[in-house]
């Protein structure tokens, strides 16, 4: 295997690889541009040549990054579901491809990626607001693009994952918000006689997640065991309402309290009443959570009704969503067991839920070290020698 150089400009180089064709042993030439001097042109020969007979050699392709993430998104709309294949859609086409999208993949350099991510913290917003993307955000954005050269390589449009050698901004950690124990009853009493009541009782007394609450059916309820469960949840999308297997991929059985079975049994006869002016009578098949002639509650609704019921009240204007944080917050600080709390909450391991909740709880560290104190001087007095009478 040969490899010369043509000098095209003063300063531009042609360099030019005799390949032998493995089929028919006939020689093949392989031409690279190459812009600096002659010195670094031979070095740059030399290199090509050296990635041929490892076999780390790329054709050499004009392919743009923005042209192979759209490749990369029609292969990654069968691998996730339409929720996730929006945001990453979003996430490709309003924030990387802007910023990296006319870059040959082949010549993408991890500096460009940093210089990327500085420029969207700085004044990446693409909606009518002023300004940078947050820290998280970018982070977003780096796990996508990490993600899509690392399919890159694997179909061998690259080497190496240009992304790896580059450290996303570190998100600054912010305590949880959320309510306790008196502002939960508050908030109670605040969404009485609302739309948004039920589904606010079985976020923060049941730790659903709102979609699962909009998928919830009558069937699923079981009001003499005191139980329900969680086996579906509503997605919405651009594309319309889906239904699907809850986050964690199963579905998960949830203990209802005293109070929420009661609350439970009263929505059932107001619904059924509901049901009954329209000349219908309720079925197990119909949705706990639903309008009044039955139809299915979108989970938008039911933020949106959050937020103009939170701003009347005295309490902090959390997400519909930080209702999960409550319950969490209210079963790990009145010592239930983590493991508990993980299932009712309907994490994949018991790990997200300490990491996601251990900080809401005051003085843990505290007693566990007071509890092996105590044991510990127990078994140093149980040692000592017994006065001799």
């Amino acid at each position: 295997m040969k490899g010369h150089l043509k000098e095209r400009s003063p300063g531009h180089w042609g360099i030019i690889i005799d390949v032998p064709d493995p089929a028919t042993g006939k020689r093949r030439r392989k031409w690279h541009s190459f812009k600096g001097t002659k010195r670094q042109a031979q070095i740059e020969c030399a290199r090509l040549i050296s990635a041929i007979q490892t076999g780390d050699y790329l054709e050499p392709s004009k392919t743009t990054l923005a042209q192979f993430l759209e490749r990369w998104l029609e292969h990654i709309k069968t691998q996730v579901t339409p929720k996730s294949y929006e945001r990453y859609a979003g996430l490709v086409r309003q924030n990387i491809v802007p910023l990296l999208g006319a870059i040959v993949l082949t010549k993408l350099k991890p500096a460009q990626i940093s210089t990327a991510y500085a420029v969207a913290l700085a004044g990446g917003r693409k909606d009518s607001k002023e300004g940078g993307l947050s820290p998280r955000s970018v982070g977003h954005m780096h796990r996508v693009l990490k993600q899509a050269l690392g399919q890159a390589v694997k179909w061998q449009d690259l080497t190496r994952n240009p992304a790896d050698a580059v450290e996303p901004p570190m998100v600054e950690w912010k305590p949880m918000k959320t309510y306790d124990l008196p502002q939960t009853a508050e908030l109670i009493e605040a969404v009485r006689g609302t739309p948004i009541e039920m589904p606010t009782l079985l976020a923060v007394l049941c730790g659903l997640r709102r979609g699962e609450i909009c998928a919830l059916r009558w069937r699923n309820v079981d009001l003499v065991t005191g139980q329900i469960s969680v086996v579906e949840s509503l997605e919405q999308t651009k594309a319309g309402l889906r239904f699907k297997s809850p986050k964690s991929g199963k579905g998960r059985t949830v203990a209802l309290s005293a109070t929420m079975s009661d609350e439970l049994r009263t929505h059932r006869i107001l619904r059924a009443e509901d049901m009954l002016k329209l000349g219908q009578a309720l079925s197990d098949e119909d949705h706990v959570i639903a309008h009044v002639d039955g139809s299915i509650v979108q989970p938008i609704y039911i933020s949106q009704h959050w937020a103009r019921t939170i701003r009347k009240t005295g309490l902090a204007h959390l997400r519909f969503h930080d209702l999960r944080h409550a319950h969490a917050t209210h079963l790990l600080a009145n010592g239930v067991h983590p493991k508990v709390a993980s299932e009712r909450l309907g994490h994949s391991r018991v790990g997200i839920t300490l990491d996601l909740y251990s900080h809401v709880m005051p003085g843990m560290q505290e007693d566990a070290a007071a509890t092996v104190d105590a044991q510990l001087q127990l078994a140093m007095q149980n040692r000592l020698p017994k006065p001799v009478r």
